[in-house]
């Protein structure tokens, strides 16, 4: 897990890094008296999921999502939050077994993948960690772990967000003064290309190589900007008006 970047709790609104959030939620004084007060009939249960990318850890997230959910739901989360930019497939691994959204029907090698449209609790332990795939060109790898699993009443929503990294900060690579805004895509393979707004009206690549720096890490990659539904700072309960 990632040891540079912090998120906020939902229900406390603390601030830890990724592998001290995993052991926060579980003891969280916030959540687990939210969890009491909850009222229903229907009881379900609870995946808690801790997603990272792949190569670079600085991009977590922790979900609460209920287990009658399917793969097909997290796979539109996923892309929601972190990846959509130009419709392009997707797939799951779980322990050898590949979920796609519209599976062939004939394959040249190999077992054939099956839909997406399975639940959770179908496919899914406590403790695995299973991989994701979105764009099979430009490909953003991400790793999800079950980390926990609980039973409770049943919530209106099917995945809710308990954490998700801040924003990672960059300095302008041309000035070294301002934050930058503004991602160079031919410089950035290069580990370069970060540019403030003044920097990047002059930077030698031309505008049409720039794109928005966003809290993603799919940042950089295809056309992605950024997430149309989710703000890039997670907001927890604690700052959100009438809290």
């Amino acid at each position: 897990m990632s040891q540079r970047t912090k998120g906020k709790c939902k229900y406390c609104g603390k601030e830890y890094t990724a592998g001290y959030m995993s052991r926060h939620l579980s003891s969280c004084k916030e959540r687990q008296k939210r969890l009491a007060e909850e009222k229903g009939k229907r009881q379900c249960g609870y995946f808690l999921l801790y997603i990272s990318a792949k190569y670079n850890s600085d991009y977590w997230l922790f979900l609460e999502m209920r287990d009658t959910a399917t793969l097909k739901e997290l796979d539109d989360f996923l892309r929601d939050i972190w990846l959509e930019c130009c419709g392009h497939l997707s797939a799951f691994d779980i322990s050898g077994t590949r979920y796609e959204v519209m599976p062939a029907e004939t394959f040249l090698w190999g077992e054939p993948a099956k839909s997406m449209n399975c639940k959770l609790k179908s496919v899914l332990e406590t403790g695995m960690t299973i991989d994701y795939e979105y764009d099979f060109g430009s490909t953003t790898e991400l790793l999800i772990k079950a980390v926990d699993y609980r039973t409770g009443c049943m919530q209106k929503e099917k995945i809710t967000i308990l954490s998700r990294n801040n924003p990672v900060e960059y300095l302008c690579m041309e000035c070294g003064k301002k934050p930058a805004r503004l991602l160079c895509t031919e410089c950035y393979w290069e580990g370069e290309g970060f540019l403030c707004e003044d920097c990047a009206k002059t930077h030698e690549c031309g505008e049409e190589m720039l794109l928005n720096i966003c809290n993603s890490p799919r940042m950089g990659v295809c056309a992605y900007e950024g997430s149309d539904r989710y703000p890039d700072q997670f907001v927890p309960d604690t700052e959100k008006s009438g809290a």
